[in-house]
């Protein structure tokens, strides 16, 4: 069964930079669509950005543009969300997923591995 086993969450000041991890284990797919997505309290979950690993290729929801980056390696099979100038409205338990198809459009039916999430907050 897959398993996704996220990282790296904390606690930051506006302004402030994390890096998540997401490590995939035994994907029976070489490439696949890997994401992330978060959810503020009260709110639904919310695509921020995916990959495929095949080639790299990259998606990003307009709110994080600029200030995300998404990454992969691999050889670990992790893929990684660098978030940089993070604001409170970042805040929330952001979530790794993988799906084979359906993934560059950030929407969370397509996506059907789910990871345990890891907090992020970001206070002002």
């Amino acid at each position: 069964q897959v398993q996704l086993v996220e990282s790296g969450g904390g606690s930051v000041q506006t302004g402030g930079s994390l890096r998540l991890s997401c490590v995939a284990s035994i994907y029976p797919a070489s490439s696949k669509w890997m994401g992330w997505f978060r959810q503020a309290p009260g709110k639904g979950r919310e695509g921020v950005t995916s990959i495929w690993t095949g080639s790299g290729g990259t998606y990003y929801a307009d709110s994080v543009k600029g200030r995300f980056t998404m990454s992969q390696d691999k050889a670990k099979n992790t893929v990684y969300l660098q978030m940089n100038s993070l604001r409170p409205e970042d805040t929330g338990m952001y979530y790794c997923a993988a799906t084979l198809r359906g993934g560059n459009s950030l929407q969370e039916k397509y996506f059907d591995n789910w990871g345990q999430g890891t907090q992020v907050t970001v206070s002002s």
